[in-house]
């Protein structure tokens, strides 16, 4: 479905469930790091953490593990077909007022969420691209958690995130989750105009001098509505007079609105060829078949090496046996190839 500088995302059925799921693929390079003790315990924190989240406006991580055999990290999650939120309104060729606001205080609903757990939850890289759109209930999600931390008492020192959507006081390398809420400023100008933040700069260091300096994007200028323009100049306010996610929720211009079932959606989905795989096991994973894009395909329908070895992490935590064997098919019916799929006991690897 996608492919990223360090993912690559399939998409997939549950068969038990009876939903689409998306098959999340996380690459390292560097066998050491993902051998490393302290990278696997943050890994399965990050992990943990997404999927201790429960929100309707927060995306679902069903279950996630380790396959050290192909340096991958995997979380299986919702899916949207309709894409990312940037993507459906570049399809919809831009969004009215009343729908800027449904969809706005969804995103706010999501964040408050995130920062008013404990430990507080900041996303550090909140944008369009990262919120998805689940046309069966009209909800809009937060998602892509890659860079989401839990933040004890102190600020954060880690320089992360997107460079267009960054705060002045992440350069700082001290922020808080009202970095969050710049970002959601941003999100919201690009919903008005269907333009990027700072699209006027050619690279990051330009984007670093004008947000540094507080200079704001020319995309502003062309926010026609005052009262979109007025909430966009709120988030990007100074970190110390910023409002928070909630703050922003009791503004009268989120308070009113339709419910977000009344919003017409009608997006035309990918009608591109598929791969499909049947999956029988008896373990957790068995319900899921992976459908694969043709474009992921190679001529000669051989998709890549699935784990030999896995370390599998359920919800709830523990390691789980597993033993799966999945047969991927061409849409021809030719088998292309088996694969068996071991799982590790007691934490030790053991390849089928």
């Amino acid at each position: 479905m996608g492919r990223g500088a360090f993912k690559d995302v399939y998409k997939g059925f549950d068969l038990f469930g009876n939903a689409e799921i998306a098959w999340n693929q996380i690459c390292f390079d560097d066998e050491k790091a993902l051998n490393s003790p302290e990278n696997q315990d943050r890994l399965y924190s990050e992990a943990n953490l997404l999927q201790s989240l429960s929100h309707s406006n927060i995306m679902k991580c069903y279950t996630s593990w380790l396959d050290y055999d192909n340096k991958t990290v995997n979380m299986i999650t919702e899916l949207f077909s309709s894409g990312s939120l940037r993507q459906y309104i570049k399809k919809l060729g831009g969004v009215d007022l009343q729908t800027i606001k449904i969809w706005g205080r969804q995103i706010l609903q999501g964040l408050n969420y995130l920062h008013t757990r404990s430990p507080c939850v900041i996303h550090r890289d909140l944008k369009c691209d990262n919120i998805f759109v689940d046309i069966t209930s009209g909800e809009i999600k937060i998602g892509d958690f890659g860079l989401a931390i839990e933040m004890e008492r102190a600020p954060v020192r880690v320089l992360a995130g997107t460079p267009e959507f960054m705060a002045p006081e992440y350069y700082d390398e001290e922020y808080d989750e009202l970095v969050d809420v710049y970002a959601f400023g941003m999100c919201l100008m690009e919903l008005a105009t269907l333009e990027y933040p700072y699209c006027e700069c050619t690279n990051p260091a330009q984007i670093f001098k004008k947000v540094t300096t507080g200079v704001k994007p020319s995309t502003l200028a062309k926010v026609k509505d005052s009262e979109v323009k007025e909430i966009i100049e709120k988030c990007l306010l100074p970190a110390s007079m910023r409002p928070s996610a909630l703050e922003l929720l009791k503004d009268p211009f989120f308070s009113s609105g339709k419910n977000s079932m009344e919003i017409e959606m009608n997006i035309v989905e990918d009608q591109s060829p598929r791969m499909q795989s049947w999956c029988t096991d008896e373990s957790i994973l068995s319900g899921i078949s992976m459908l694969y894009n043709s474009m992921s395909l190679s001529d000669g329908g051989y998709i890549g090496k699935l784990p030999r070895s896995c370390c599998y992490r359920s919800s709830m935590g523990d390691d789980v046996s597993m033993n799966s064997r999945i047969t991927f098919a061409s849409s021809s019916g030719d088998v292309s190839k088996d694969f068996a799929l071991s799982k590790l006991l007691s934490g030790k690897s053991h390849a089928n």
